[in-house]
């Protein structure tokens, strides 16, 4: 396995020693995706664009195929309880505004996955749904 993922600016986010330690989810049968990468751009927004080195705010990770967004903020050094919202490509992978996140989610090559925290006035800083 990979010890690190190399961007486009060339900096390097370390993958955690859990990560690399971690055995593969066994998959069915004719799989055919162990020792493939796969690369997924990343966006953080709000309170998580500290996260990301680079002030686009976005970044290209590559990615054991069959990685998850836990993954990803492991990654990142994101703590999960900072992350309010989760989207691929636009589409809300979160479940909701009262479960918890939905981190086990594995986005596919080319993706693009957006992370944010809570807004100001909204549900995650315990302002009212109207």
């Amino acid at each position: 396995m990979i010890a690190s993922s190399i961007l486009n600016s060339g900096e390097t986010y370390p993958m955690p020693p859990s990560s690399q330690e971690r055995q593969p989810v066994l998959a069915g049968i004719g799989d055919n995706s162990g020792g493939v990468e796969i690369e997924i751009e990343v966006r953080a927004f709000n309170s998580l664009a500290r996260y990301l080195r680079d002030r686009s705010r976005r970044l290209v990770l590559s990615l054991p195929a069959g990685s998850s967004v836990a993954d990803i903020l492991e990654r990142l050094g994101i703590p999960r309880g900072e992350v309010f919202l989760v989207l691929c490509n636009g589409r809300d992978v979160s479940p909701g505004l009262c479960g918890a996140l939905h981190t086990a989610f594995r986005p596919e090559p080319g993706d693009v996955i957006a992370l944010s925290g809570p807004v100001p006035y909204s549900w995650g800083y315990g302002a009212p749904v109207v």
